[in-house]
């Protein structure tokens, strides 16, 4: 590997980077039928009958508890007034009786199941604070001595009920991003079959047929024009807030929005191969994905369980042997468990991961790896391949060259367009765009194959022709014509033919104008940012010198970028790889993060933890920018949902009895929801934070 240029200040203080395995997804749960049912929408489906059960089951219960609350013996003595009915006692434990049955049986059946699958949890604790305050109250109606706290029971009830609703409906609104993207494919195309036309539904679709879009209609599928050109809306797939020029054999993506013209396009993909389909099925993978954080929340949940039912029983005991009532040192118990139910922490993560994930992929950022999203944060050097991400990867030809007599300029193009036809490299499609223009005819050609990271070669016209980079020509001892690089920042590939170099291309490629801004964001945030590319010294340090990179390294292979990797981190940095998802693979996988970037409608990067639609830097700024904003509201949810109940239990338990201070059952159950409440609204909040183009 030969280093032009070292990186500079490369002594930062040492920090963390050992490398995180890739969450492991649970593909054995995931369902999708692509014929019948959008993907997603059954899941949605549920999740409102759910809501709307937690509704009814709400009114009912505050319907019922208005008269409870009336009729409470303990009510009216505090509001100094009297009016029993005959009976009063068994109306109570009536009215109690449908409350506890039937609002608390969310409750019931969720204490079930914890107890089956043998994980206690916040279903057990309100189940248990309820059953208490039931059977308790109803043992009073019955001839125990004591007073009954119908009353609490019934308010407990219709608090944990809203709380549950609103909470719900906090899920329910942040998979409505996903949502929106199962919903952006229509029911119906419009098929072409010679002169005629007709409507079919999508999923009769098939890979080749053409199809018509209208103008203002919504591509059905993935795919090429054959006819027609246009500007397509795709916001909502890459996060491009103009609308793109796209004409003939141009890719279209299924759920993007026509402009004004009618155009034809060629299916490419259709079903689960299609492009939305995959960033959906990504994003609910990632969705259920557990990072580190999430894990810890879990764990946090399942503790807080066991030490308030160690709590509660232990409240209860204590009261007891210092001599107060047993109806005192019940209500005691049944608060602390009301307040320590981990309702907070157990949506602290969960909703901020589904929240992020979904408008990520709404700005054209793909997470494969919540926990290398989350850890997005420690980035502090970043290394970039240069072609296509800090620059447009739009080359145009700047000059033809002959150094073989023999060979004319326009034998030289011709000859180097008929390996470079097949490939949509940047450098091939500059190639083949000259070839257009000059309108040269492209030759067959026989036995192809690349030469790993140094070009490629074939037979054509009986000729071996290769076109190579100038590594090849070092490495067999073919001298490079002086005149091959001029003072601009050109990508010069070498047309060797039979072993002998007869010509070379020169390319220029425009600096992307987002480059800079991107740049300043990250030196801001303290991030070094490197670049590693295969272009010679010349280039590589006229566009590192003209962004103000941290350092580059020029003629480098892909396998050499796994060894620029692994020294930084050996230097303690902690390194994010942006590269194309194929030839950069060794190096995103041994990367801190690894981020595929120009994947275009291809997005299966396994190797890649995140991906983007675009080739932008500016969104690799804000996938940083919003992996802190991602984490921060997730320790945020974190200390609000533990601090609550460190300050609540001991209240709850009457440690302040002796202040004359005491925090009865409903008022616990009024703090534990409105801690709910607070972090879903918390979550929600971190939809302003990323940045829209």
């Amino acid at each position: 590997m030969e280093n032009n240029k070292q990186p500079q200040k490369m002594d930062h203080s040492k920090m963390n980077h050992k490398t995180e395995d890739h969450s492991k997804m649970d593909h054995s749960k995931m369902k999708h039928d692509h014929g019948s049912v959008p993907m997603g929408m059954a899941g949605h489906d549920h999740h409102q009958m759910m809501i709307n059960d937690f509704k009814k089951r709400f009114w009912v219960t505050l319907f019922l508890t208005i008269p409870i609350l009336f009729l409470s013996p303990m009510i009216q003595d505090f509001f100094g007034y009297e009016y029993l009915l005959p009976g009063n006692s068994y109306v109570l434990f009536g009215f109690g009786t449908i409350v506890y049955f039937y609002g608390g049986w969310p409750f019931l059946k969720g204490f079930w199941s914890e107890i089956k699958s043998g994980a206690p949890g916040m279903m057990t604790l309100i189940s248990m604070a309820i059953s208490v305050a039931y059977f308790y109250s109803s043992a009073t109606v019955f001839g125990l001595k004591g007073v009954d706290f119908f009353w609490e029971l019934a308010t407990l009830i219709a608090i944990m009920l809203i709380g549950h609703w609103i909470e719900m409906k906090s899920v329910l609104g942040a998979s409505k991003a996903l949502q929106l993207l199962v919903s952006m494919m229509p029911a119906e195309a419009h098929k072409v079959t010679g002169d005629k036309i007709e409507d079919i539904a999508l999923d009769k679709l098939l890979k080749d047929d053409i199809i018509l879009i209208k103008p203002g209609e919504k591509v059905p599928a993935d795919g090429i024009i054959t006819e027609g050109t246009s500007y397509l809306n795709e916001s909502m797939l890459t996060g491009e807030s103009k609308p793109v020029k796209k004409e003939v054999n141009d890719k279209v993506i299924g759920g993007s929005v026509n402009g004004n013209s009618t155009i034809n396009v060629k299916v490419e993909h259709t079903g689960k191969d299609s492009y939305l389909n995959k960033v959906i099925k990504m994003v609910e993978e990632a969705q259920k994905t557990k990072s580190k954080m999430q894990n810890l929340s879990d764990r946090a949940a399942k503790w807080l369980t066991y030490i308030a039912l160690v709590i509660g029983f232990g409240t209860l005991a204590t009261w007891l042997l210092l001599g107060f009532p047993f109806v005192f040192a019940l209500e005691r118990m049944v608060t602390v468990m009301v307040i320590a139910c981990p309702h907070a922490l157990g949506l602290a993560i969960p909703l901020v991961v589904a929240i992020s994930t979904a408008v990520s992929a709404q700005n054209g950022l793909l997470i494969r790896n919540r926990t290398a999203f989350e850890e997005s944060r420690k980035i502090s050097a970043l290394l970039f391949d240069k072609t296509g991400t800090l620059t447009k990867g739009d080359f145009g030809v700047t000059r033809i060259e002959t150094v073989d007599k023999n060979f004319t300029t326009e034998e030289v193009l011709r000859l180097a367009s008929a390996l470079e036809q097949s490939s949509e490299h940047p450098i091939a499609v500059g190639i083949i765009k000259k070839v257009k223009e000059n309108k040269v005819v492209i030759p067959n050609l026989e036995k192809f194959k690349a030469i790993t990271g140094k070009g490629v070669e074939a037979i054509v016209e009986g000729k071996e022709v290769k076109v190579v980079s100038p590594g090849y020509l070092r490495e067999n001892n073919i001298s490079i014509p002086e005149d091959a690089y001029s003072d601009a920042a050109e990508t010069v590939v070498f047309i060797v033919i039979d072993n002998k170099l007869v010509g070379f291309i020169a390319l220029a490629d425009e600096i992307r104008p987002e480059s800079a801004e991107a740049i300043r964001i990250f030196k801001k945030n303290n991030i070094k940012v490197l670049m590693a590319t295969g272009d010679n010294e010349i280039t590589a340090k006229a566009v590192s010198d003209k962004l103000g990179l941290d350092g580059y390294f020029a003629e480098v292979l892909p396998h050499q970028k796994v060894e620029i990797i692994k020294d930084l981190q050996a230097k303690g940095e902690f390194v994010a790889m942006t590269g194309d998802g194929v030839n950069d693979a060794p190096a995103l996988a041994q990367a801190n993060v690894g981020i595929a970037v120009g994947s275009g409608t291809d997005v299966a990067a396994e190797t890649a933890d995140i991906i983007l639609v675009n080739s932008n830097p500016q969104d690799i700024a804000n996938l940083i920018l919003f992996g802190k904003a991602t984490y921060n509201k997730m320790i945020q949810n974190l200390i609000w949902a533990t601090g609550y109940n460190v300050i609540a239990i001991p209240l709850a338990a009457g440690v302040l009895y002796s202040s004359g201070f005491v925090l009865g059952p409903a008022i616990g159950a009024v703090f534990m929801s409105l801690s709910t409440i607070i972090v879903a609204i918390n979550a929600q909040l971190l939809k302003r934070k990323i940045s829209k183009k």
